[in-house]
């Protein structure tokens, strides 16, 4: 499952090292070049609000087998794409199918006991956040080989041959909400309002995730540029030291289930923060220079990776029964936050360069440490409970015998 995730993310990630030689492959400006990103997330995101609810409605299984093999579909429309139009229809369709991870998640945590949930998800969200940052690596490798199209033909294969391991390994799950398919998008949406933990953790991840597209929307075009003059092939690279900091999603997930999910946060908000100002160090070129940015990128990483696993965490403990349009609600916000981050990036970077990005990614690191407290104040003043849930509401049930959920 943690494989299958990463695979089925990593489409949207192989153009953002390899932003420039497509541009110059099809005739495209660097902020049209930008806009594949922009795109890959947007599509991501209307997959995440309008496909993944389906998994409180149809057999889990059969709807990710599925959704891996249109993602291999459309995978080969980007590998063939003679021109932007192809391109950006093919990227937006691969996001949109691609939100298989997003259902093999909540599958992940309904199969876990709910004391072993937090590591069980911080196992699989490793192989999912391992798949955004190699997917760079393997892009970059690649394109030095072969050119950029080959990346997507490798990863149309692979996926492929995983929605017949996931037919095979998985088990067949149903959790039937008893709704159509209209009221079950208006009961993802009706959460929002329903449930304060949803709401905070929500805009905490879209800040976050914000964040993380800023920077790396933007690193392929300082590291190609005059400061360093790296190739696509190292830059690509950079994804095995944002890897490390993805390690920490099986930390983060142990620490929540020992109840320390709001100390997880506020550690990584500041830590988001923080990690701006070595990457501001990291804009100028030469030894030292390199040497904070590599270090930004970890930090960063490792913060993002800390918030969204502390994040997911509150969020599956609010309704067991409902947990694919909760998961839907949340990574809606969570990759909304990254499509608007790349598209202010490209903004950003013609109007001031790497400085203006690094002072727009302070800005929205800032805003999650506000958030944050904001979400502590609710606590203390007795309108959210310390355990996440709402004051006075009921307790979500556990998922055992009794619970509207089948398998076989």
């Amino acid at each position: 499952m943690s494989v299958a995730t990463g695979l089925s993310v990593a489409g949207n990630y192989f153009a953002q090292p390899l932003l420039d030689l497509i541009g110059r492959d099809l005739h495209l400006s660097a902020s049209t070049a930008a806009l594949v990103v922009t795109v890959a997330q947007t599509g991501y995101g209307l997959g995440l609000l309008l496909l993944v609810p389906l998994g409180d409605l149809l057999e889990r299984r059969r709807l990710a087998v599925t959704l891996c093999t249109l993602t291999a579909v459309f995978l080969t429309v980007t590998a063939s794409a003679p021109n932007a139009a192809m391109l950006l229809t093919g990227t937006a369709l691969t996001g949109l199918t691609s939100c298989a991870a997003q259902v093999v998640v909540p599958f992940a945590a309904t199969l876990s006991a709910p004391a072993e949930r937090g590591r069980t998800v911080g196992t699989v969200m490793t192989g999912l956040l391992l798949g955004i940052l190699l997917a760079r690596t393997a892009a970059g490798l690649l394109a030095e080989l072969s050119g950029w199209r080959t990346i997507y033909w490798v990863n149309a294969a692979l996926m492929l041959v995983m929605a017949v391991l996931l037919r095979l390994r998985l088990p067949a799950l149903r959790t039937p909400a008893g709704l159509r398919y209209p009221a079950l998008l208006r009961s993802t949406l009706a959460l929002f309002v329903a449930e304060p933990v949803l709401r905070w953790r929500a805009a905490l991840g879209a800040l976050a995730f914000a964040g993380f597209s800023t920077l790396w929307t933007a690193v392929a075009f300082l590291m190609s540029g005059p400061a360093y003059g790296w190739q696509e092939s190292a830059i690509g690279l950079l994804g095995l030291v944002g890897a490390a900091g993805s390690l920490s999603a099986s930390v983060a997930g142990r620490m929540a289930d020992r109840g320390l999910v709001h100390r997880v946060t506020g550690v990584s908000a500041f830590l988001l923060l923080g990690s701006w100002g070595l990457l501001a160090a990291g804009g100028s070129g030469g030894g030292w220079s390199l040497a904070a940015l590599l270090a930004g990128v970890i930090v960063l990483d490792l913060a993002v990776q800390g918030l969204h696993i502390s994040n997911q965490h509150a969020v599956y403990a609010v309704r067991p029964e409902a947990r694919n349009r909760l998961n839907s609600a949340y990574m809606t916000s969570y990759f909304a936050g990254g499509a608007v981050g790349s598209a202010l990036t490209s903004v950003v970077w013609v109007a001031g360069g790497w400085d203006a990005v690094c002072v727009l990614g302070a800005g929205l690191a800032g805003a999650v440490v506000v958030v944050w407290i904001g979400e502590r104040v609710w606590i203390r003043t007795g309108r959210l409970s310390a355990d996440g849930g709402a004051e006075g509401a009921p307790a979500a049930a556990p998922v055992a015998a009794g619970n509207p959920i089948t398998r076989k």
